[in-house]
């Protein structure tokens, strides 16, 4: 009897165990995520050719400081922001929807006090207008991408499926100097032209790099845009790719993407 007491102690200190480990375990990953790097994977192909979709990377959540929102569920105690800093024009930042509350990557173009407008398919700002220099055509197969299996859109639609799928590429130039490639799809497209756009203070106006295909700043928040995203609504900086796959499945390794792990965002 002493001896099945004792077992009996054993096993009920072991689960004890387990039990703490997990929980200390969740703790510190908590901690790691809230302070420091938060995952993301790309889920669209509004930033294309910058980031596709399948592409995995951390979050940089030290780069601007900390919210409500740098917590799971938006549950940080924080009132504003704090121990912040401002993000740079060309920054590749993840921000909480305004209103949907989900996660979104997008590209800072305009700052507090800024004028945006776009032109025929041209971006101005404060009435400069960013300079397009054309690059080579960006390609990639039209096939079903990533876990909810999205056709890309193309420029030579139609397009059977497996062939190519083509978009004009063009490197854009903006006023701090910072190049970044922009794809387009249509010609006067419905974000094509524009009204100028003032930034308030303490908000970010954003633009996808897939200028045809991104939900941004062009358009409200209610009609599936993001309008202007307050500072408070900002999560991290976008650095590095660690991982990519092309496929609907992690496990499917001949989608993997060896060209695109630890790659620079930029």
């Amino acid at each position: 009897m002493a001896s099945m007491a004792k077992s009996v102690a054993r096993k009920d200190g072991g689960i004890w165990e387990t039990v703490k480990t997990i929980f200390w375990a969740l703790v510190i990953a908590g901690v790691f995520r809230t302070l420091f790097f938060q995952p993301f994977w790309i889920p669209s192909g509004s930033m294309k050719d910058t980031l596709l979709i399948g592409d995995f990377l951390f979050v940089n959540k030290m780069a601007y400081g900390y919210s409500r929102v740098s917590c799971p569920f938006a549950l940080c105690p924080i009132s504003g922001r704090i121990l912040g800093s401002e993000p740079e024009r060309g920054d590749v930042v993840v921000f909480r929807h305004p209103t949907r509350g989900d996660d979104f990557i997008k590209r800072v173009i305009g700052l507090p006090g800024d004028r945006i407008q776009m032109k025929n398919g041209a971006l101005w700002i404060n009435g400069q207008e960013a300079p397009q220099q054309p690059a080579d055509t960006f390609s990639e197969p039209y096939a079903p991408q990533g876990p909810q299996q999205t056709l890309p859109k193309c420029r030579n639609e139609p397009v059977p499926e497996g062939e190519a799928c083509e978009k004009d590429r063009f490197t854009e130039t903006l006023p701090n100097g910072v190049a970044h490639d922009v794809l387009n799809i249509f010609d006067n497209g419905p974000g094509d032209n524009t009204a100028e756009f003032t930034v308030p203070d303490g908000h970010y106006f954003f633009l996808g790099d897939n200028r045809d295909n991104s939900g941004d700043s062009r358009w409200p928040a209610a009609v599936g845009g993001v309008g202007m995203v307050p500072a408070e609504y900002l999560i991290g900086r976008a650095d590095r790719i660690m991982f990519s796959s092309a496929g609907k499945s992690l496990l499917y390794f001949w989608t993997w993407r060896p060209d695109r792990f630890f790659r620079a965002v930029h």
